[in-house]
């Protein structure tokens, strides 16, 4: 009985705590809740009753910031995106000037934290799941990787100016399908390759095209 008490006074406390913060800080813990609840529970298992037990919080609260799961499910996949994008930027960022140095390090930093992480691969599973079946789910998978694919033709033609357009494309998306497989191997299994191995293999990827952009 004491337990559950403590219990139940540590939800009071969360909820106590939930109100008084701002409205973007509650909107963004039930984001984070929902990113955790897909990612532990699946998309069958995300409920408002869930997602409002990791946030410790009211379902009415949820409910108030969202216009339930489905929208809350598609402001985390946006959030999810966005967070990865902002690790990869940090990471071309803190890379310096030389647009080869800048190229590579976008590719590798798929292979530290936070982007390799396989609870964040349980996460994008759920999204998945739902592309096919819900679209605006696919609209935001569209955005998500067209802006990975539009940041990767940028540091290409920085790397090679005279790549021509269709060319990068092609060459953004194929460091892409590379980069993807191999982080998908490593949160699933990291008995095969080391992650330093993975950014071996990208960057070697990387220098296998830049010098045929170049030779031809």
């Amino acid at each position: 009985m004491q337990m559950q008490v403590n219990e139940r006074s540590t939800i009071v406390r969360e909820r106590a705590r939930f109100v008084r913060e701002t409205a973007d800080v509650r909107r963004q813990a039930l984001i984070d809740a929902t990113a955790r609840c897909l990612a532990e529970k699946g998309v069958v298992g995300t409920s408002v009753r869930a997602i409002c037990a990791y946030a410790g919080v009211s379902s009415g609260l949820l409910t108030h910031y969202f216009d339930g799961v489905d929208a809350l499910i598609l402001a985390t996949y946006a959030d999810v995106g966005a967070r990865v994008n902002a690790a990869l930027d940090a990471a071309v960022d803190a890379a310096g000037d030389d647009p080869r140095d800048r190229l590579r390090a976008c590719l590798q930093a798929n292979f530290t934290p936070p982007v390799l992480d396989p609870d964040l691969l349980a996460t994008w599973i759920a999204f998945w799941s739902l592309v096919k079946s819900d679209p605006r789910i696919a609209a935001v998978h569209a955005e998500v990787y067209g802006a990975a694919r539009r940041q990767l033709e940028g540091l290409l033609r920085a790397a090679v100016p005279a790549m021509c357009p269709a060319r990068t494309r092609i060459a953004a998306i194929s460091l892409i399908a590379l980069v993807d497989g191999l982080w998908l191997e490593l949160c699933l299994d990291r008995s095969t390759f080391s992650p330093q191995e993975a950014q071996t293999m990208v960057a070697a990827a990387m220098d296998q095209v830049l010098a045929s952009a170049i030779a031809s």
